[in-house]
């Protein structure tokens, strides 16, 4: 089972993206985060609004 991980292991290390794609990946998570985090923080407002107004239900 080891020789499978060295194996595999030199593949990626030796593959041709393996430096391209470490940087952007990383900030394309972070960024996609953030824009996720924001979305989710103004559709919870709209809920929490609509609850404010919403008389009838139980708290």
């Amino acid at each position: 089972m080891n020789s499978f991980w060295y194996t595999l292991g030199k593949i990626l290390n030796g593959a041709w993206f393996y430096d391209n794609i470490g940087d952007i990946f990383n900030y394309s998570v972070i960024v996609l985060g953030f824009f996720g985090l924001f979305y989710w923080l103004r559709w919870q407002k709209k809920f929490n609004d609509q609850a404010a107004n919403d008389p009838n239900q139980i708290k």
